[in-house]
């Protein structure tokens, strides 16, 4: 009795420990420090090259041209219809679909796997190509040298391939909102979708934060991290101050009351 007494108190604790882990992770977007840096490590580094990395950000609209080369063209509409909405909430800068390829400056095609080299080889090019191995779906952007302002992006998901992985609502999910200014995936962002090791498919308050701050207009395309700390100690406070409600605007995509 008294060890099963004390097996009982270990699980428990355990448990007690395990529960209390999540929930702190889960808070992460409310701890100033933790926001900075992951901002630092999703928005100015980039998975497909070392070292750091220019603030980057659209400056003009962002108009989407859908290509379906594949069927359930309706539920990936909508899909990427509910998703588009809840940028548009979030950021607060004009993202919306078009209905012709020469309106747009994203192109996003649904393929299949057997094409999906191709397409990504023609859409992206062949360097993009080079980054396939391990991935279940690809996107990128180009910058104007210049002014480090996208102004053109691509998102390939080979439909197929995502569903066999249980991932196409992710897909749809982390690769169009890479394509706003976020690139890189990274161990210091938690709980998010630039965070492979996070079990959830959809933005949580973490991503709503660093969104909303990448959009602001204090941070300017091509800032450094060593100009880009200061406004973000500053954006983040008023964040705290304001009350920012991430939670609640995490949830508030038709996509989340979808898989609840």
């Amino acid at each position: 009795m008294l060890q099963i007494g004390r097996v009982f108190f270990v699980l428990s604790s355990l448990l007690v420990l395990l529960v209390s882990t999540k929930v702190i992770a889960q808070n992460n977007w409310q701890d100033t420090s933790f926001v900075e840096r992951a901002f630092i490590h999703v928005a100015l580094r980039n998975e497909y090259s070392a070292g750091k990395k220019p603030l980057v950000k659209w400056q003009q609209p962002i108009k989407i041209w859908i290509q379906h080369k594949v069927g359930d063209q309706a539920l990936h509409d909508e899909l990427a219809d509910a998703h588009i909405k809840h940028l548009n909430q979030i950021i607060g800068h004009p993202i919306y679909r078009v209905q012709t390829r020469q309106e747009a400056n994203i192109v996003w095609i649904f393929t299949q796997q057997k094409n999906w080299g191709e397409d990504v080889e023609r859409e992206m090019g062949k360097e993009s190509a080079k980054h396939m191995f391990g991935a279940v779906c690809q996107a990128g952007y180009k910058t104007n040298p210049k002014t480090h302002e996208i102004i053109s992006a691509t998102v390939v998901i080979p439909v197929d391939q995502a569903r066999s992985h249980g991932k196409l609502v992710a897909c749809i999910v982390e690769e169009i909102t890479q394509t706003l200014g976020l690139p890189n995936d990274s161990e210091f962002a938690y709980p998010s979708i630039f965070n492979d090791k996070t079990p959830e498919d959809l933005l949580s308050p973490l991503d709503v934060v660093l969104l909303k701050l990448l959009y602001e207009p204090e941070l300017k395309t091509g800032m450094t991290e060593s100009q880009a700390r200061p406004v973000l100690r500053k954006l983040i406070k008023q964040y705290q101050q304001k009350g920012l409600q991430a939670l609640k605007e995490s949830q508030s995509s038709p996509l989340y009351q979808w898989f609840r």
